[in-house]
């Protein structure tokens, strides 16, 4: 299994990020963490739950778990995932807050025109 750590890249902080930004950059990734904020779920219930086919799930998680962002447990036929690092939440509740800052942004300009 590659983890993001190994994924032929330098040492340097920056090219990391760069590389987890890379992974994090497809919505469905992101919405699938999201999913997991409560604790490992099934791909057919993350796929229930963001109305998105089951195929392309495995597939999104299949690179989040390839970059070591999610771990897997099975259990009978049925395939748990869960997130590696609770870490990555902080990750991405802070380009939540920067979208929610961006967002007051516009609402004052537009404001300001009225």
């Amino acid at each position: 299994m590659q983890r993001l750590a190994d994924v032929n890249l330098p040492l340097k902080p920056s090219d990391f990020k760069t590389e987890l930004f890379k992974v994090l950059s497809h919505p469905v990734r992101i919405q699938i963490l999201d999913t997991l904020r409560c604790g490992e779920n099934s791909v057919n219930a993350i796929a229930e739950w963001l109305e998105v086919e089951a195929s392309s799930i495995s597939r999104q998680l299949a690179i989040l778990r390839r970059y070591d962002l999610v771990i897997s447990r099975r259990e009978g036929t049925h395939v748990f995932y869960s997130v590696r690092d609770r870490d990555l939440f902080k990750v991405l509740d802070a380009a939540l807050e920067v979208f929610n800052h961006h967002l007051v942004e516009i609402r004052n300009s537009l404001d300001q025109l009225e």
